[in-house]
């Protein structure tokens, strides 16, 4: 099965989880997602399906966008609900502090471009092994900040301990370590509580499915194929073009080929007629094209 499906993550899974579960759905055992999204974390996660998990190279860089919960009080070691308290809740003695303007102030300073230090339970990699697994076995964590892009973060309410926030970040950038570091600036510590993607890239919870749906339709592939993105409305930054015979059996082969797309854009996406994606092409010049991606 190829395609693009964007599932709606439930918590309470690991989004390798939801691989296992959308192996066994549809039979295709290549199957990578496009982001990872934390076990208590739910909303939009786009998997690629067989040869469509060629195109992954190009979604590296989409904003994603969440709404979800901060409690103040206490952090924890994971910065979020899942991790151990850090130390005891410190609400009822900062409850009069803690207001609405306050932290909406606090929260206005997290705009633009930063650097952010990743949570020590983290997929980061620290020589060749992911920090989580240092940090669960006791040794030092020892990361670097990372240069990260928060496009806006509102606080919408504050209700007793905790915030409802949303908030547009980029690619490798943690929510978690933003609650992290509210709480700290805050001086009471805070972690997060609820977390929901509503966003990644172009895909939004309109686009998502849940396992619940996609399970009832296990082994009618044609139904599932259905249910993914239109092969016209990934990578929208790139013009899709369709080419004649001739010139997609060169592309196909691996050879340039000349085709009838004159928006001058780098990288276009060509089809053999509407919805057969035959692979991604970069421009030399004009209208001649080299393949990059061949979908076969």
């Amino acid at each position: 099965m190829n395609g693009l499906l964007v599932v709606d993550k439930p918590g309470g899974m690991t989004s390798h989880d939801v691989v296992d579960r959308l192996r066994r759905i549809t039979g295709e055992r290549s199957i990578g997602h496009l982001g990872t999204l934390d076990p208590m974390a739910t909303g939009v996660l786009p998997l690629l399906m067989g040869r469509f998990t060629r195109l992954a190279q190009f979604y590296s860089g989409g904003e994603k966008c969440y709404t979800g919960t901060i409690r103040f009080g206490f952090a924890t070691d994971t910065y979020d609900a899942d991790g151990e308290a850090a130390g005891p809740d410190r609400w009822p003695e900062a409850a009069g502090a803690i207001t609405l303007e306050r932290v909406r102030a606090a929260a206005g300073r997290y705009h633009g471009e930063m650097e952010q230090m990743p949570p020590p339970f983290s997929a980061k990699k620290i020589e060749g092994k992911p920090a989580y697994k240092l940090a669960r076995a006791g040794k030092p964590v020892e990361l670097k900040p990372a240069k990260i892009h928060i496009a806006s973060f509102e606080i919408s309410a504050c209700e007793g301990p905790e915030a409802l926030f949303s908030i547009n970040i980029s690619a490798g950038g943690y929510v978690r370590s933003v609650a992290h570091e509210l709480g700290r600036e805050l001086g009471c510590g805070a972690h997060l509580r609820r977390l929901r993607r509503t966003r990644a890239g172009a895909f939004t919870l309109d686009d998502a499915h849940t396992l619940d749906d996609l399970e009832a339709l296990k082994g009618n592939l044609e139904a599932l194929e259905g249910l993914c993105v239109h092969p016209r409305n990934l990578l929208p930054e790139m013009p899709s073009v369709s080419g004649d015979a001739e010139a997609l059996g060169r592309l196909r082969n691996g050879a340039q080929a000349n085709l009838a797309e004159f928006s001058q854009a780098p990288l276009v996406k060509v089809f053999a007629g509407q919805r057969e994606l035959v692979g991604i092409a970069r421009r030399v010049a004009g209208t001649l094209f080299q393949p990059v991606v061949v979908m076969g």
